[in-house]
């Protein structure tokens, strides 16, 4: 394991950028959320309450688990002022939102893919092992839209049949062998984000899922 003056200078080159992806997937997230709550019909309290915890819910997790406490979306301002902004406008714009074919769907892959590998950067950037730094990532990108979906009493999308779970891991997989091949962490950032949220996509496209039981 690097030792600890090899982490603090790479946390130092990829704080910019994690901070970045992290607003960004707040963002995507919390416009889910918002969305499933105006979907739902829930008052604008509730649409706030619900973009917060889309958007943050998964950097909070992986922050507590990797020790970085308290958790960023609980001391930075930005985070809690990004997920809000988002619900206000999707609440007020819910219409415009509408016409896209799947707006929850799309906004939902987005922050997944963001997250992904944001959490993945983040874990690496702690000194954690890279195949658990793959499944931290993974879990950060999932967890936001689990405890939405919780909240509005529906079953996870993770839990069902699409490729969800699996798209978030390929893409934490791409940020840790680019870690490990030494090559930029910007460039593999972005090669893992887009390549989970393209496989989103397509499975969203394509209707393909993992097999369940008959």
């Amino acid at each position: 394991m690097p030792d600890a003056r090899v982490l603090v200078e790479r946390y130092v080159e990829i704080r910019s950028l994690l901070l970045a992806l992290d607003l960004a997937g707040t963002a995507v997230f919390a416009i889910s959320g918002a969305a499933a709550g105006v979907k739902h019909r829930l008052d604008v309290f509730g649409v706030c309450v619900l973009a917060f915890v889309a958007g943050n819910a998964g950097g909070m997790l992986r922050d507590v688990l990797i020790g970085a406490v308290p958790p960023a979306a609980l001391t930075e301002w930005r985070y809690v002022a990004v997920a809000l902004l988002a619900a206000v406008v999707t609440f007020f714009w819910h219409p415009r939102l509408e016409r896209l074919r799947t707006p929850i769907l799309l906004f939902d892959a987005a922050g997944l893919a963001l997250f992904a590998v944001s959490g993945t950067q983040k874990a690496l950037a702690f000194g954690l092992n890279p195949f658990i730094a793959a499944l931290l990532g993974m879990l950060t990108g999932i967890g936001g839209g689990m405890l939405r979906d919780v909240l509005v009493r529906e079953i996870p999308t993770v839990l069902r049949e699409d490729l969800y779970a699996i798209a978030a891991l390929l893409g934490a997989a791409v940020v840790v062998g680019g870690y490990m091949m030494q090559f930029s962490p910007a460039a593999t950032t972005a090669a893992g984000a887009v390549l989970c949220f393209a496989i989103r996509l397509v499975a969203i496209r394509r209707g393909w899922s993992l097999p369940v039981p008959r």
